[in-house]
């Protein structure tokens, strides 16, 4: 039996762009059997754009939920899904034709591949990158799904504009309401892949099942990778990053890991050595995002002694 695939989309306040991705996912080659729209309480307008498509033949809902943030209005999507195949993008993405095509195929290849994603063409910023996906022994996430070209290959992280997961696991998984944020929450993307890389499940990150990603402008105070640095919103996202990097890690893995992150970090993210390094190169905002980083740092450390996950992932079929 082919399996069933439900398409998530979360969004609030851009029902332009969301009609966009909604006529995409109209017009694929292998129909979604549902699409549902993670909606907020109160956003007409949103619900709007969803009517339109519904009415032009799209088998299309809504969840609603009234939490702010990209979490909550994925996780009321899940609950909502039906489909053995569950697939996520963006609202201001439009999924190549054969999107939903190519994400099956990769699937129905190997019992183990429990997640698939693919490149996103963003519009400012193209060139081509082997490296997609990895998260280094030491903790550091090279990202670059954008970027990617060549041929299929097992990934680390995929990225939330473009990734499917079998149901079960994405279930089982969820998606971490521990986070920070109200509205993108970055990084929850590591909070739904590492623990299905740990139980032994494959990634797959093939450029060719590619969405065109417009970047549309966010609503809420995050505007991290948008060319604009405000403290709070950094603080938001080391924290998220460095609670979904420490889980699951222990001992000298956990050490190696704090060490890198508090005393060298990345040049978005710096610790001291990095901080250093951007002085030298004139970055006169170095010292505000080395203050919001261990703030950040700090707060993911509590969280993640406070309030761990206790996940049961099942292992996939080959164990």
């Amino acid at each position: 039996m082919m399996p069933r695939v439900s398409v998530l989309v979360p969004s609030y306040g851009r029902p332009a762009s969301l009609t966009r991705c909604l006529a995409a996912l109209g017009g694929q080659t292998r129909a979604p059997d549902e699409v549902v729209v993670g909606v907020r309480t109160g956003d007409a307008a949103t619900l709007a754009s969803v009517e339109s498509a519904r009415a032009a033949g799209l088998p299309v809902r809504v969840a609603t939920t009234a939490a702010a943030g990209v979490v909550a209005s994925m996780q009321a999507a899940l609950d909502a899904a039906s489909g053995d195949i569950v697939a996520l993008t963006d609202d201001d993405a439009r999924p190549f034709p054969d999107w939903i095509e190519g994400l099956l195929a990769h699937f129905q290849s190997a019992p183990d591949v429990g997640g698939v994603g693919g490149r996103d063409w963003q519009p400012h910023e193209r060139g081509n990158a082997r490296r997609v996906g990895v998260v280094q022994w030491f903790g550091r996430v090279i990202g670059n799904h954008h970027l990617g070209a060549g041929a299929a290959r097992d990934v680390d992280v995929l990225k939330g504009v473009n990734c499917a997961f079998r149901a079960p696991l994405l279930r089982a998984v969820g998606f971490d309401g521990r986070l920070r944020g109200s509205g993108a929450q970055l990084y929850w993307e590591l909070g739904v892949c590492l623990p299905m890389r740990r139980a032994g499940w494959r990634l797959r990150y093939d450029p060719s099942v590619a969405v065109d990603h417009d970047v549309a402008p966010r609503l809420d105070a995050d505007h991290l990778h948008r060319g604009v640095f405000a403290e709070p919103p950094l603080v938001d996202a080391v924290h998220n990053e460095t609670v979904a990097l420490l889980e699951g890690r222990q001992g000298a893995a956990r050490a190696c890991f704090l060490a890198w992150a508090f005393l060298i970090g990345t040049g978005e993210a710096p610790g001291p050595i990095q901080c250093a390094r951007r002085l030298l190169q004139g970055d006169r905002l170095a010292m505000r995002r080395w203050r919001a980083t261990v703030a950040g740092r700090l707060a993911g450390v509590s969280t993640a002694r406070r309030s761990p996950r206790k996940l049961a992932v099942p292992p996939p079929p080959s164990q």
